[in-house]
């Protein structure tokens, strides 16, 4: 059967990055409470690391205040004693006598005389009691109390709504991924199957799960990521120009010179990036080829040259690899020379503004942090904005799929035939197809009649339209013009639920799934009998093989669990002989099996097409010569027509195609 068109490729980038952007916003419409919410406390959260480090200012300033004597206590007591002519005084309930008085003046005056920044605590404890009780270092306890408790409230809040936020967007990507699978899963009963003809079944199946796993990803993190770090990026550098002007463009400036070398390492490394992908794909390509045909590579002797190709693939893979994770390797210690270097040059100006008395030492500790949330969030916007560019892409294939055009409703389609009363007539009535793409039909003006019981043959060699004509029967396709009639009601009349019902179909192609032998046999007929199951194995000569299992009929079974060719197409004529529908349709049913099976299923065949109108496609003419009528398709049209007997005497075309199976 032609298959027009191609394979879609997969897209790196959106080809429309707002257009798909503003789809998913819209799909997400009603998850937009939850979203809002959790984008809000992703911000308080962010908000609340900001104040924190002013606060932690404050509390290292409390805490070096308590670390050094009181200096302003120190020329306070000076300053009583030389106005009071060294008479006793009270400062801080402390009486400060004349002796003491003497001996503190002393004190001072072998401080002085050091002219050391030290002296004061080397003398210290020379100084009389009283003055040592006044001048002594003491902690504000109560302050740093206040503000610890207050610091451990902050952080507290902020890890709980982070928490939160992470929890709701967990909860808002699993229900949206759940939901768009639900839909991909529903639009896939919907869709014609010209789609799929189009489009590769791993393209389909990758838009199932990689894309829709791609979305969830990105809203579970990237999303609050974003708008955390761009809160945290504006807010650190308000609140270091609020605290300090001269300190915040130090670790501006001194964070962009690094960020400038890290763009250039992250525009030339991009570039090997992309080359690795492209080169990783050449060799899985090249892989997969060789490993699909190892026997013929093999039996031609090939091996020396799918080396070579693989070595070369292999060899520029490493080069784009070595490259591409050298430069990548860059960006860790990058990223910490970075940091390091804002460190150092607040440390350095923040040491020189407090020698001035400009600034306090806690000043330096709440820079060096706010150093790290400015730089930080920087990398996390962009690996955000990459991710959101790979979202947008994923997204848009997606949505592309969701908004693939359907089969036509058939609600207003009232009509319907009772398979247990169906006589079994079927016409074909100037039936005409044409693919989409093709510049010329594939069916042309057919006509057939096939009368309530009959074993209709369609023979005919390859692209002469025979699986197509069943392809319309079953509905799958629409008519281009015609008409097809089963019992005199036109199938345009019927759904395609109910003409699907009133066949049963044998494909040449084997499908089993993961499940047991009855499974796989009574699929989608949980109403069957194990009794008429095991007959119909019997029939068709299965049963032996069955018995053999470890469980009988409740064995697992799986294609690749040492199933033959043979015994795989056995139990899909079994699962056929299983349903009990007026129409059977065999397509090349029988050719994965040997001779004598044949013969074996042959027999299977007559009794389940016994009065029941059938339609046999078949390559080998010798298994349809007992067909009551056997039509002989060439371009789209029924050339010859006939029993096999008829059609031999002929010596028409036919009569050619027979002989030419028993020529030596």
């Amino acid at each position: 059967m032609p298959r027009p068109g191609g394979p879609r490729g997969n897209m790196e980038k959106a080809k429309n990055f707002k257009f798909a952007i503003t789809r998913l916003i819209k799909e997400l419409n009603k998850f937009r409470v939850l979203i809002i919410i959790s984008l809000l406390l992703a911000a308080l959260g962010s908000v609340l690391s900001i104040f924190a480090p002013n606060r932690l200012s404050e509390l290292t300033d409390e805490i070096s205040k308590g670390l050094v004597p009181k200096y302003d206590k120190l020329g306070e007591i000076t300053e009583k004693i030389q106005s009071n002519n060294f008479q006793e005084f009270t400062i801080d309930d402390e009486l400060i006598t004349k002796d003491d008085q003497l001996i503190f003046i002393n004190s001072l005056q072998k401080i002085n005389d050091k002219n050391d920044s030290k002296a004061l605590y080397s003398e210290f404890d020379s100084f009389p009691e009283s003055i040592k009780n006044v001048i002594k270092p003491s902690m504000d306890i109560s302050a740093i109390k206040n503000i610890a408790i207050f610091l451990a409230v902050l952080y507290i809040l902020s890890a709980l709504f982070t928490y939160i936020e992470s929890v709701a967007m967990t909860t808002v990507s699993n229900k949206f991924a759940f939901k768009l699978r639900d839909k991909i899963s529903k639009k896939i009963n919907k869709l014609p199957l010209k789609y799929f003809d189009h489009n590769q079944n791993g393209d389909i199946l990758s838009r199932v799960t990689n894309d829709v796993d791609t979305i969830a990803q990105t809203m579970n993190t990237s999303l609050a990521t974003l708008v955390s770090s761009i809160t945290l990026f504006v807010g650190a550098i308000v609140m270091m120009f609020y605290t300090n002007w001269i300190m915040a463009i130090t670790a501006i400036v001194s964070s962009f010179i690094g960020f400038i070398f890290m763009f250039i390492i992250l525009g030339k490394s991009q570039k090997y990036f992309v080359m690795r992908q492209k080169e990783l794909g050449n060799l899985n390509g090249h892989i997969e080829e060789v490993y699909s045909g190892l026997n013929v590579v093999k039996v031609y002797n090939g091996s020396r040259e799918v080396n070579e190709v693989f070595d070369l693939y292999n060899q520029k893979l490493y080069e784009a690899n070595r490259k591409s994770q050298f430069l990548s390797g860059l960006m860790p210690p990058m990223m910490g020379f970075i940091g390091n270097f804002g460190y150092v040059a607040v440390c350095i100006v923040g040491a020189l503004l407090t020698m001035n008395g400009t600034i306090s030492f806690g000043v330096i500790v709440a820079f060096m942090t706010y150093v790290r949330l400015f730089t930080q969030p920087l990398s996390q916007i962009g690996q955000a904005m990459n991710a959101l560019q790979s979202t947008a892409a994923a997204a848009e294939r997606v949505f592309e799929f969701i908004d693939e055009e359907e089969m036509s409703d058939e609600k207003e389609i009232t009509k319907k035939l009772d398979k247990n009363k169906v006589e079994g007539r079927i016409e074909f009535r100037n039936v005409t197809f044409k693919y989409d793409g093709n510049n010329k039909p594939t069916i042309t003006n057919f006509n057939a009649i096939a009368k309530p019981g009959q074993k209709i043959a369609i023979v005919g060699p390859t692209g002469a339209g025979k699986t197509t004509m069943v392809n319309l029967l079953m509905k799958f396709y629409d008519i281009t013009d015609g008409d097809i009639l089963i019992d005199g009601v036109s199938i345009k009349e019927l759904t395609r639920e109910n003409v699907h019902s009133l066949f049963t179909m044998v494909l040449q192609d084997t499908w089993l799934f993961n499940g047991t032998v009855k499974d796989n046999i009574i699929y989608n007929m949980e109403d069957s009998s194990d009794e008429k199951m095991k007959d119909i194995c019997k029939i068709v000569g299965l049963d032996h093989f069955i018995k053999t299992l470890p469980n009988s009929y409740n064995s697992n079974l799986s294609n690749s669990d040492g199933v033959s060719a043979g015994q795989k197409q056995l139990l899909t004529i079994a699962r056929g002989m299983m349903e009990d529908a007026p129409f059977i349709i065999l397509d090349e049913a029988t050719s994965n099996v040997d001779t004598r099976t044949e013969e074996l299923v042959q027999k299977a065949m007559d009794r389940l097409t016994h009065d029941r109108t059938s339609f046999i496609i078949a390559h080998r003419l010798s298994t349809i010569k007992n067909a009551d009528l056997i039509l002989v398709m060439q371009d789209g049209n029924i050339v010859e027509q006939g029993t096999h007997n008829d059609l031999i005497n002929k010596k028409g075309f036919y009569a050619e195609l027979y002989n030419s199976q028993f020529e030596l």
